[in-house]
């Protein structure tokens, strides 16, 4: 969501400060149609906001799982409602999926982007029922979680 510095003369960047990670996303020519991943810090959605609004089809509700947020709530900011789901550990393909309530056996002999489309389908007659939180509220809604890092096993 963020760019690294440039880092050299020769216009080379830094990685990235600022990244939605494990990114589940489906777009068309012109807008995002879905989207869910999983951000470190609820703080970082501020970026999400100011870039990505405009990217957004009307109909979307990004669902974002958060590793730090305290509770489940949903946000609007820029004209734009997230929802977000505490997530200090797991995947967020698994955890969409059984938010969803999808099953291995609804995506069985599918190929990649057919389960994509599964999921797509599903998010089209999911509403939360979250609790709305503003911006400002959100940010105090956290708690010193983090995730391990694993080395090799």
């Amino acid at each position: 969501m963020v760019q690294g510095e440039v880092g050299d003369s020769a216009g080379r960047r830094k990685p990235p400060v600022s990244v939605i990670e494990q990114a589940v996303m489906l777009a068309d020519a012109e807008k995002i149609k879905m989207l869910s991943g999983l951000l470190h810090d609820l703080a970082e959605l501020e970026h999400f906001f100011s870039g990505y609004a405009a990217d957004l089809d009307a109909d979307t509700t990004p669902i974002f799982f958060v590793v730090n947020a305290a509770k489940e709530m949903k946000i609007s900011a820029n004209g734009v409602t997230v929802d977000v789901i505490p997530l200090p550990e797991g995947l967020v393909w698994a955890e969409l999926s059984d938010l969803l309530g999808l099953e291995k056996s609804d995506f069985k002999g599918q190929s990649s982007g057919e389960k994509i489309a599964t999921v797509y389908d599903s998010l089209k007659s999911y509403r939360s029922g979250f609790s709305e939180v503003s911006w400002a509220n959100a940010l105090t809604c956290v708690t010193n979680a983090k995730r391990e890092t694993r080395g090799a096993l």
